[in-house]
Protein backbone atom coordinates (compact mmCIF):
# COMPACT_ATOMS: atom_id res chain seq x y z
CA UNK A 1 0.00 0.00 0.00
CA UNK A 2 1.23 3.45 -0.74
CA UNK A 3 0.66 4.58 2.27
CA UNK A 4 -1.18 4.38 5.88
CA UNK A 5 -4.62 3.68 6.67
CA UNK A 6 -5.54 6.09 8.55
CA UNK A 7 -8.72 6.19 10.68
CA UNK A 8 -9.75 9.79 10.45
CA UNK A 9 -10.87 11.50 13.66
CA UNK A 10 -13.64 14.26 13.94
CA UNK A 11 -15.65 16.24 16.15
CA UNK A 12 -14.44 16.05 19.90
CA UNK A 13 -12.18 13.36 19.18
CA UNK A 14 -10.22 15.23 16.32
CA UNK A 15 -9.97 18.48 18.93
CA UNK A 16 -9.18 16.62 22.09
CA UNK A 17 -5.58 14.15 19.47
CA UNK A 18 -4.81 17.72 18.19
CA UNK A 19 -4.38 19.02 22.16
CA UNK A 20 -2.79 16.03 23.00
CA UNK A 21 -0.04 16.12 19.98
CA UNK A 22 0.28 20.15 20.30
CA UNK A 23 1.23 20.10 24.13
CA UNK A 24 3.50 16.71 23.43
CA UNK A 25 5.28 18.91 21.11
CA UNK A 26 5.80 20.86 24.16
CA UNK A 27 3.67 23.61 23.21
CA UNK A 28 0.40 25.22 25.00
CA UNK A 29 -3.08 24.60 24.04
CA UNK A 30 -4.45 28.54 24.74
CA UNK A 31 -8.19 29.37 24.44
CA UNK A 32 -7.08 31.13 21.14
CA UNK A 33 -5.12 28.31 19.57
CA UNK A 34 -8.11 26.34 21.03
CA UNK A 35 -11.06 28.07 19.12
CA UNK A 36 -8.59 28.39 15.73
CA UNK A 37 -8.48 24.56 15.81
CA UNK A 38 -11.67 24.28 16.30
CA UNK A 39 -12.82 26.74 13.68
CA UNK A 40 -10.47 25.08 11.24
CA UNK A 41 -11.77 21.43 11.97
CA UNK A 42 -15.32 22.21 11.12
CA UNK A 43 -14.19 23.17 7.25
CA UNK A 44 -15.07 20.29 5.36
CA UNK A 45 -13.38 22.44 2.06
CA UNK A 46 -9.53 24.55 2.51
CA UNK A 47 -10.29 27.46 4.78
CA UNK A 48 -8.54 30.73 4.64
CA UNK A 49 -6.95 32.67 7.96
CA UNK A 50 -9.34 35.13 7.19
CA UNK A 51 -12.30 33.07 7.40
CA UNK A 52 -11.14 31.55 10.24
CA UNK A 53 -10.60 35.03 11.96
CA UNK A 54 -14.13 35.64 11.22
CA UNK A 55 -15.66 32.46 12.74
CA UNK A 56 -13.15 33.10 15.96
CA UNK A 57 -14.12 36.81 15.99
CA UNK A 58 -17.96 35.99 16.20
CA UNK A 59 -17.48 33.33 18.35
CA UNK A 60 -15.48 34.99 20.96
CA UNK A 61 -17.50 38.65 20.26
CA UNK A 62 -14.43 40.44 19.61
CA UNK A 63 -12.33 41.25 16.38
CA UNK A 64 -9.30 38.63 15.96
CA UNK A 65 -6.88 39.41 13.32
CA UNK A 66 -5.77 37.62 10.52
CA UNK A 67 -2.38 37.93 11.40
CA UNK A 68 -2.80 36.53 14.74
CA UNK A 69 -4.89 33.03 13.03
CA UNK A 70 -1.90 33.23 10.52
CA UNK A 71 0.86 32.66 13.35
CA UNK A 72 -1.70 29.83 14.98
CA UNK A 73 -2.07 28.25 11.82
CA UNK A 74 1.59 28.41 10.86
CA UNK A 75 2.33 26.71 14.27
CA UNK A 76 -0.42 23.79 13.42
CA UNK A 77 1.01 23.18 10.21
CA UNK A 78 4.90 23.07 11.66
CA UNK A 79 3.09 20.42 14.18
CA UNK A 80 1.17 18.51 12.11
CA UNK A 81 -2.72 19.59 13.12
CA UNK A 82 -2.95 21.05 10.17
CA UNK A 83 -1.87 20.88 6.23
CA UNK A 84 -1.84 24.09 4.36
CA UNK A 85 -3.04 24.29 0.09
CA UNK A 86 -0.40 26.08 -1.24
CA UNK A 87 -2.08 26.96 -4.23
CA UNK A 88 -5.26 28.23 -2.23
CA UNK A 89 -3.22 30.25 0.84
CA UNK A 90 -5.96 27.99 2.93
CA UNK A 91 -5.72 25.26 5.54
CA UNK A 92 -7.24 21.83 6.30
CA UNK A 93 -7.08 20.87 10.14
CA UNK A 94 -5.11 17.47 9.64
CA UNK A 95 -7.34 14.43 10.58
CA UNK A 96 -5.02 12.07 12.15
CA UNK A 97 -2.59 14.61 14.02
CA UNK A 98 0.69 13.32 15.12
CA UNK A 99 0.93 11.13 12.31
CA UNK A 100 3.67 12.07 9.89
CA UNK A 101 3.44 11.41 6.49
CA UNK A 102 3.92 14.33 3.47
CA UNK A 103 0.31 15.10 1.62
CA UNK A 104 -0.62 14.86 -1.96
CA UNK A 105 -3.80 17.08 -2.53
CA UNK A 106 -6.19 16.57 -5.16
CA UNK A 107 -8.19 20.05 -5.35
CA UNK A 108 -11.14 20.38 -7.72
CA UNK A 109 -11.38 23.21 -9.78
CA UNK A 110 -15.30 23.10 -9.57
CA UNK A 111 -16.21 23.17 -6.25
CA UNK A 112 -12.97 23.73 -4.46
CA UNK A 113 -13.00 20.03 -2.11
CA UNK A 114 -9.51 19.27 -1.60
CA UNK A 115 -8.67 15.36 -0.33
CA UNK A 116 -5.59 14.63 0.86
CA UNK A 117 -3.91 11.13 0.03
CA UNK A 118 -0.29 9.72 1.42
CA UNK A 119 1.93 8.29 -1.31
CA UNK A 120 5.45 7.47 0.70
CA UNK A 121 6.92 6.24 -2.28
CA UNK A 122 5.94 9.75 -3.88
CA UNK A 123 6.45 11.64 -1.60
CA UNK A 124 9.82 9.49 -0.95
CA UNK A 125 11.36 10.44 -4.26
CA UNK A 126 10.73 13.58 -4.15
CA UNK A 127 12.60 14.06 -0.67
CA UNK A 128 15.69 11.95 -1.87
CA UNK A 129 16.01 13.90 -5.17
CA UNK A 130 16.05 17.03 -3.58
CA UNK A 131 18.58 15.38 -1.13
CA UNK A 132 20.26 14.38 -4.42
CA UNK A 133 20.30 18.21 -5.35
CA UNK A 134 21.98 18.92 -2.15
CA UNK A 135 18.71 20.26 -0.55
CA UNK A 136 17.64 19.60 3.18
CA UNK A 137 14.98 19.97 5.22
CA UNK A 138 12.67 18.69 2.86
CA UNK A 139 8.82 19.24 2.88
CA UNK A 140 6.75 18.08 -0.40
CA UNK A 141 4.13 19.89 -1.42
CA UNK A 142 2.38 18.07 -4.20
CA UNK A 143 -1.01 19.25 -5.68
CA UNK A 144 -3.02 18.18 -8.35
CA UNK A 145 -5.99 19.98 -9.81
CA UNK A 146 -8.91 18.70 -11.68
CA UNK A 147 -12.65 17.62 -10.74
CA UNK A 148 -13.66 15.76 -8.27
CA UNK A 149 -15.68 12.67 -9.19
CA UNK A 150 -19.06 14.66 -8.06
CA UNK A 151 -18.34 17.77 -10.19
CA UNK A 152 -17.46 15.26 -12.94
CA UNK A 153 -19.52 13.11 -13.31
CA UNK A 154 -22.37 16.38 -13.76
CA UNK A 155 -20.12 17.11 -17.00
CA UNK A 156 -20.23 13.45 -18.13
CA UNK A 157 -24.01 13.29 -17.76
CA UNK A 158 -24.86 16.94 -19.65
Amino acid sequence: MPGPNHHDLTGDALVAAAKGSLVAAGEQWTEMRAGVFEALAHHDRPASAYDIADEVSAARGKRVAANSVYRILDLFVKSNLARRVESANAYLANPHPGCRHDCIFLICDACGKAIHIDDDRLTGALVDAAHGAGFADIRPVVELRGQCEDCGQGEQEG
